[in-house]
């Protein structure tokens, strides 16, 4: 009962703060110094110090969670198994989420008729990973740097070993994976404890944004927007929902509903690492997913699964080039394909990595940087949006690999 009241609180909370930021935007001519307080003080403020809460549960809950998850598996083969399923599932529906915001983007074509203004804005930008630096960067020189800086592929590998080296160690690895059973209960009880004040932080964060942004920037750039905001709703309810109505057995509207809550935070927080905690709960709790499996696959998708984030990147290119009355050929879609897809493994879950990553794509195909400059202004509202998608996408992974593997047992 109590989670149910927290969970209306928390949608309560959303709109709400959608309300008040939309009505602070308006009073920010007339009153600047009214705006100046509430927004970038009061709202900020209460918005910034929620983040870091949450944020600081993430790598105690992977860490603990993970180390759990296998202590508790009775082969490894299956762990193998379990990894080359999921990782092979994120990387196909990350390349199927930039094909298809291609093909839109495509067809609608946003920018071709536009009137924009060039913002002179300096963006840098980083060159795409090399596929073997990726693969050495995930093994942690110092298990302990990792943990600190919260450098996610690096803590999944070191828990997985430390999990694997407690489970071979039979009764006297017993105490050790006691104590970290024992441990992850308490920071699930912590993270209890935050969601309690989770809708005033969902509040600030959701204030914060619409009284800064407003709905004018929106408007400016209306067709791209809504191309991206299309692409996202298909690709999660025709993609996600095919998927999990073919594999899972379940109604794509009642997956949707039991995963809103880290939607819902994955909107507020744009950030799929800091919602690991929330999605963690939901995935085991309302889609009845294992410990031992979602402990894997969501941390795992917090870093690899962008596909939000690739469909904007998708249109944003297709956008760009409209603008500056570029040609892409065949060959440049699958240099973005490509370039998007393997940028996505190893990048950061957390707030504006869309753009750095959109930069790397915009080199690859020989298109002006500047363009970025232009898709900024609506950009936080939009990493909102695709948050969500990547977070509901490492919940539909988790649930898909969970029914794989109980069909093995």
């Amino acid at each position: 009962m109590k989670k149910k009241n927290i969970t209306q609180n928390i949608l309560l909370a959303f709109l709400i703060g959608i309300l008040i930021g939309i009505l602070f935007n308006f009073l920010k001519e007339p009153f600047p110094s009214l705006h100046e307080i509430i927004v970038n003080e009061i709202f900020k403020f209460g918005g910034d110090l929620f983040l870091k809460i949450l944020k600081m549960l993430v790598v105690p809950i992977v860490f603990c969670s993970l180390i759990c998850g296998v202590c508790s598996l009775n082969d490894f083969a299956s762990l193998g198994r379990m990894s080359f399923k999921t990782i092979a599932i994120y990387i196909l529906t990350t390349s199927l989420a930039i094909s298809l915001a291609l093909l839109i983007a495509s067809i609608f074509d946003p920018g071709l008729s536009q009137d924009t203004k060039i913002l002179s804005k300096n963006f840098e930008v980083k060159s795409a990973p090399e596929l073997s630096k990726v693969l050495t960067d995930i093994i942690p020189q110092n298990p302990f740097k990792a943990l600190v800086e919260g450098n996610m592929l690096q803590v999944i590998f070191f828990s997985i070993i430390l999990g694997i080296s407690i489970s071979l160690c039979n009764e006297k690895g017993k105490p050790v994976a006691d104590f970290f059973i024992s441990l992850n209960d308490v920071i699930l009880k912590a993270l209890e404890i935050v969601m309690i004040v989770a809708p005033f932080g969902i509040f600030c964060l959701i204030a914060n944004t619409f009284a800064s942004q407003g709905i004018a920037m929106i408007l400016e750039l209306a067709k791209y927007f809504l191309t991206v905001v299309l692409v996202l709703i298909i690709h999660m309810f025709f993609v996600y929902g095919s998927l999990v109505k073919l594999f899972a057995k379940i109604s794509p509207i009642s997956f949707f509903l039991k995963i809103k809550e880290a939607m819902f935070f994955a909107f507020s927080t744009s950030s799929s690492s800091a919602t690991i905690p929330v999605t963690l709960r939901n995935v085991k709790e309302n889609l009845g997913v294992k410990n031992k499996v979602a402990s894997f696959t969501v941390p795992l998708g917090s870093t690899i699964n962008m596909d939000g984030t690739a469909i904007m990147q998708g249109v944003a290119t297709i956008f760009i080039a409209n603008i500056y009355s570029e040609s892409l050929i065949f060959s440049d879609f699958l240099t973005i394909i490509l370039t998007a897809t393997l940028a996505s493994v190893g990048t950061a879950g957390v707030p504006g990595v869309g753009l750095i990553m959109l930069g790397m794509v915009l080199n690859q195909v020989g298109l002006p940087l500047e363009g970025i400059a232009i898709v900024m202004g609506v950009d936080r509202l939009l990493d909102m949006l695709r948050t969500s998608i990547n977070v509901s996408g490492d919940a539909m992974v988790s649930l898909l690999i969970d029914k794989s593997e109980s069909t093995k047992n």
